[in-house]
């Protein structure tokens, strides 16, 4: 996976005077890197943990810090989504070794160093612009010499032969992107705290007549330089990411024999067996998903482009009928699914921009990744 350097780049300078932030992984390497700094982050965090004060945490005092690092990772809470739920119980197994029931100081700073340093690594090779986003920006982009063409532009392409003039602007909100100041409409808060009320300021229109082009710039940059001083008043906070998936980290990993079936071997420890050894093939999307982080692929459902390529591979190579097979054909099967989706995304590299509002709950309640005062 290569960093899109150009688009990031342009969103990075447009922060706003100074408000974008990169995180890079760097802060958290040089914590985990500083042996005195980083035994002094765990004990904090031990104690904090420890509620009975026993030198061992149990599961139930481990849940804190699972449901903290999924907050850091990005995951929405325990208990909104089967795929999420299943990496907290595989961050949990991860302290637990699947079976402890409680753990001691030194497993717990262990599993937390490599779990930061993995976390670290994905933020180097796709680091996240933090956006401050107070309006300036977008009073740049309506104001600008590239207004009028982007807008006829967006315009041209609206499908809406019954749509209001709200209806047609709202949908035209949509299209702007963060470098043009406009946080993802798509977010409930950012719709019903920013936009809607700018969206009031539409002057009505006859729903007769089809709605001109002139119509729609003037009163598309009214709406917009209203959502300029809602966000003034109440700015908005972005994390932003720019991925081009592009097959080279799966080229990296399938050069590196050694690597590869360490990974192999990973992601099939535990598939269930049958009497005769055998794993089913229904086990490969599993253990796909186990090798997507080594192999610079995002987990399933995370990218619907992604997920086609797979689906389109799977059933052309009957990946899906279940049948079991010994254990060297899987591994077998899954390195020639890994090649091919290689072989797909060299010759249609997909790129994918994200972007998520932060909002404050969210930010104030991950306290365990936060270094001691």
């Amino acid at each position: 996976m290569e960093k899109s350097s150009t688009g990031t780049e342009k969103v990075r300078k447009s922060g706003g005077n100074g408000n974008g932030q990169v995180l890079d992984g760097s802060d958290i390497m040089e914590l985990v890197g500083n042996e005195e700094v980083f035994s002094s982050f765990v004990d904090h965090k031990f104690r904090e943990l420890d509620r009975d004060s026993d030198g061992h945490l149990s599961v139930k005092e481990l849940q804190p810090a699972v449901a903290d690092i999924g907050a850091a990772l990005g995951l929405p809470a325990q208990g909104s989504s089967p795929d999420s739920d299943y990496i907290y119980s595989e961050v949990l197994n991860e302290f637990t070794h699947g079976k402890q029931e409680k753990v001691n100081k030194t497993e717990f700073k262990e599993v937390l160093s490599d779990i930061l340093l993995g976390m670290a690594a994905g933020l180097k090779r796709d680091p996240v612009v933090i956006l401050r986003m107070e309006g300036d920006d977008l009073l740049e982009f309506v104001n600008g010499p590239s207004y009028e063409a982007e807008m006829v532009s967006i315009f041209s392409q609206l499908q809406l032969p019954d749509g209001s003039l709200h209806d047609h602007i709202a949908k035209a909100l949509e299209n702007l992107r963060v470098d043009q100041g406009m946080p993802p409409s798509s977010d409930s808060w950012v719709m019903s705290t920013i936009v809607e009320p700018a969206l009031q300021t539409c002057t009505g229109q006859d729903h007769d007549k089809p709605i001109s082009q002139e119509t729609f710039l003037a009163e598309f940059k009214k709406v917009a330089e209203r959502v300029a001083q809602n966000l003034k008043e109440q700015p908005v906070i972005v994390a932003h990411s720019e991925n081009t998936f592009d097959g080279s980290g799966i080229r990296r990993l399938l050069a590196n024999k050694f690597e590869l079936d360490k990974i192999l071997n990973t992601a099939i420890e535990n598939a269930p067996k049958d009497r005769n050894g055998k794993m089913s093939k229904e086990f490969l999307r599993v253990a796909l998903d186990v090798i997507a982080p080594s192999a610079g692929l995002p987990p399933v459902g995370a990218v619907d482009e992604i997920d086609k390529v797979v689906g389109e591979l799977f059933t052309m190579m009957n990946a899906d009928d279940g049948k079991p097979v010994k254990e060297d054909e899987f591994k077998k099967m899954l390195t020639e699914i890994l090649g091919s989706i290689m072989l797909q995304l060299e010759g249609n590299p997909i790129p994918v921009s994200t972007n998520s509002v932060v909002h404050e709950p969210l930010a104030s309640s991950s306290t365990l990744l936060q270094p001691t005062s």
